[in-house]
């Protein structure tokens, strides 16, 4: 992936470089919304990495005065999306329900999953579902415009793509919840002051910067190292320590190299720029042949 390459759509642009990818959300002028297109393309283009294996850190940024106005209103209109809308008139209804958001969620579970660290980058309003996008991010930097709300409450629902599944584990639990009941903005300031936010930079520029920096930081590393570190970090989470110490211990077990060791060890002392595999290629079963 040494050789840039990007790629257009109709809700992001996306680069490759250097083993970092850059998604840029790119409908400033309806605030990058999350419609029905942006969910179609944000899933297969994180399919698309995910299987590829070339890509050591995915950069999430945005453009234009807000990072994101969280879901578009007609995400869940028949009339505009071709499909069945939320419906509350019958039992079937109800349950489509169900399964039309266990079907949102999944493509934030996959951000979430991605084999590569992820790391957004916000200025201005990161609302809605925005804020349960950027729950499943591993890393967050912020321009000091920025600012976060659980836009959910003010519109007579009840958040439900991650954000108050995900939030409790950042930042206290407290403050989440008067979050959640209250829709009030959280500044810049204070995330970065409980913990939601890594860095708060005076530009978005500067954030973008920053991250970018941090990413290629991680390109340096064993792909497969990284793949573990996520992957223990995930699983202690979610596990009691006990747990979590076994896991790793198999984990560690399943991907141990001497020769990782040896080259990050000697790179380090002659302050060289190390060579390393990358993950292997997914090939799902149900797409080959």
């Amino acid at each position: 992936m040494n050789q840039e390459t990007a790629h257009s759509m109709q809700h992001f642009t996306l680069e490759e470089k250097d083993h970092i990818a850059h998604l840029v959300l790119n409908r400033p002028e309806q605030l990058n919304t999350m419609g029905p297109g942006f969910w179609r393309e944000l899933d297969a283009v994180l399919r698309q990495l995910n299987r590829a294996g070339q890509a050591r850190a995915l950069v999430i940024s945005s453009t234009g005065k807000h990072f994101s106005a969280g879901m578009a209103l007609d995400t869940f209109d028949p009339a505009k999306n071709g499909h069945v809308g939320l419906q509350d008139q019958t039992p079937e209804g109800r349950a489509a329900v169900f399964d039309a958001l266990l079907d949102i969620q999944s493509t934030f579970n996959l951000l979430e999953a991605l084999r590569m660290p992820v790391i957004a980058v916000v200025q201005g309003g990161c609302i809605g579902g925005a804020v349960d996008m950027l729950t499943a991010c591993c890393l967050r930097y912020a321009s000091a415009d920025a600012f976060f709300c659980i836009q959910e409450i003010n519109i007579g629902m009840v958040a439900d793509v991650g954000t108050l599944q995900r939030l409790p584990k950042l930042m206290p639990l407290a403050l989440v919840k008067e979050l959640a009941y209250t829709g009030r903005r959280l500044p810049a300031a204070r995330a970065l002051a409980h913990g939601l936010v890594n860095e708060v930079f005076d530009t978005q520029e500067q954030a973008l910067a920053a991250a970018l920096a941090c990413a290629r930081e991680i390109a340096a590393k064993p792909p497969v190292a990284i793949w573990g570190t996520k992957q223990a970090i995930h699983y202690a989470r979610d596990h009691s320590v006990e747990e979590s110490l076994k896991q790793m211990g198999w984990l560690q077990g399943a991907i141990w190299s001497n020769a990782h060791v040896a080259a990050a060890v000697q790179s380090f002392q002659n302050k060289t720029v190390p060579e390393f595999p990358a993950l292997s290629a997914l090939h799902p079963f149900n797409e080959r042949g």
